[in-house]
């Protein structure tokens, strides 16, 4: 592309960090972050949401976190990209932690707490389950029929009948 002249845009970078994430391609994606800061697309929302997500999922939270807090603002991908980063690190009280912190932006996607539900079955964290569906309550999404199909799993997973019922 370069030797034909041609500039990346912002959905080229996003496109080439989205696949150093695929393929956990972290030299390569911290190089892509360097032209992304050269080219001036640092502050694009989108690039900077695959950039937190090839970093979450090449083990490097730090620079996750790094690019999380120099955004202007977070959307519900950006929260949802650290959750499921640290999700996937075994981390499920870091994760329940930044739901407070989300909500206060003002967002309370369901599928979040799906996520983490899933991961606390997977784990038999039934202490951070519990969490989330004191969470889940708070923030009224108790009768959300996958939410509340995500915390049957959970609570049976964690062999927890009394709660499942």
């Amino acid at each position: 592309m370069k030797l034909e002249g041609m500039k990346p845009n912002s959905s080229t970078f996003a496109g080439v960090v989205n696949s150093c994430a695929i393929i956990v391609a972290l030299e390569e994606g911290r190089h892509a972050n360097q032209q992304i800061i050269q080219s001036g697309y640092e502050s694009n929302v989108n690039v900077q949401n695959s950039l937190i997500d090839m970093y979450a999922n090449c083990s490097s939270m730090e620079d996750a976190w790094r690019v999380f807090n120099k955004m202007a603002s977070h959307d519900v991908v950006s929260w949802n990209i650290m959750i499921l980063g640290h999700l996937k690190h075994g981390q499920h009280q870091k994760a329940l932690q930044l739901f407070p912190q989300m909500q206060q932006e003002g967002m309370k996607p369901p599928n979040t707490f799906i996520w983490v539900l899933n991961a606390c079955a997977s784990e038999v964290a039934l202490e951070e389950g519990r969490c989330a569906h004191e969470q889940i309550i708070q923030s009224g999404f108790e009768s959300d029929v996958f939410v509340g199909s995500s915390l049957i799993n959970m609570y049976t997973k964690c062999v927890s009948m009394e709660d499942a019922l």
